[in-house]
């Protein structure tokens, strides 16, 4: 089962990013969020192929690992310009990565996927960091029928992927509550809170509190009313090791609800 996963080339290990995508806009706008995500494309060193989790690929009652040659772009969003429906990121999909993916040995077995692509989780951020589309991507999907814990598990068996040039990139939010936008307001008392707590134990390396975090009660419910969005950082978290150091960029919020709270492990 780990032949396909040993023929892949051993690299120096690449780091883990957890982006706050936020917005689809952010693909086509020149603002802070979208220049940090270039600068910080300019600065990584190249992957030979990138596993994005976002939070806009859910399935349940299983795992699915897209394994196509040519991943299509989605454009799972309404109500946006027609300049952002048209972009595409023709990025070559990494079937060889995704195989490997799936023969790791998982408590809970991954399958093979063809139809899913590219969603807006994944495109709109690495439009940005990797303009010119010439790094290999493929998706994993979050199965919602899973608690936490078990994606975190699930995350970590996925690490040695790091030592083959495979730069995982978890893109979710770590506030992301859409029923409470409130443009040009501050952000909420709650949402601040989370997203303190949550960095609070980033910074101290306490992942458990983290994969914890439903024990949060109402500040969880509100910050995350679903957790598709939350899920993310369980995975980027997973594929760290004790020698990496966290950096954070785009600390702040948008729309009063969504946390752009991003870091790098390396």
């Amino acid at each position: 089962m780990l032949e396909a996963f040993d023929k892949l080339p051993s690299t120096p290990r690449m780091p883990a990013l957890f982006v706050g995508h936020g917005s689809p806009m952010n693909a086509i706008e020149d603002n802070a969020w979208s220049r940090t995500w270039h600068g910080l494309g300019e600065q990584l060193p190249k992957p030979n192929a990138i596993l994005c989790v976002s939070a806009h690929w859910m399935t349940r009652g299983g795992t699915l690992v897209h394994v196509g040659e040519h991943p299509k772009t989605i454009h799972d969003f309404g109500g946006f310009p027609a300049e952002l429906f048209a972009q595409q990121y023709p990025a070559p999909g990494a079937p060889d990565v995704a195989a490997a993916t799936i023969a790791l040995p998982h408590a809970s077995p991954l399958r093979p996927d063809r139809d899913w692509g590219l969603d807006h989780g994944a495109w709109s951020v690495l439009m940005r960091m990797f303009p010119r589309a010439d790094v290999p991507v493929f998706q994993l999907s979050l199965d919602l029928s899973q608690p936490m814990r078990k994606h975190f598990e699930l995350a970590r068996e996925l690490k040695s992927l790091r030592g083959k040039g495979v730069l995982v990139v978890g893109s979710g939010n770590l506030v992301h509550n859409l029923r409470a936008i409130a443009p040009g307001r501050p952000p909420y008392d709650w949402a601040v809170e989370f997203d303190a707590r949550m960095a609070q134990a980033l910074e101290r390396r306490d992942f458990q509190s983290v994969v914890d975090a439903e024990g949060l009660g109402a500040v969880m419910r509100s910050a995350h009313p679903t957790v598709e969005h939350f899920l993310p950082l369980l995975y980027t978290l997973g594929v760290a090791d004790a020698a990496d150091r966290l950096d954070w960029f785009n600390e702040g919020f948008d729309l009063a609800s969504i946390s752009m709270r991003s870091f790098v492990l390396s």
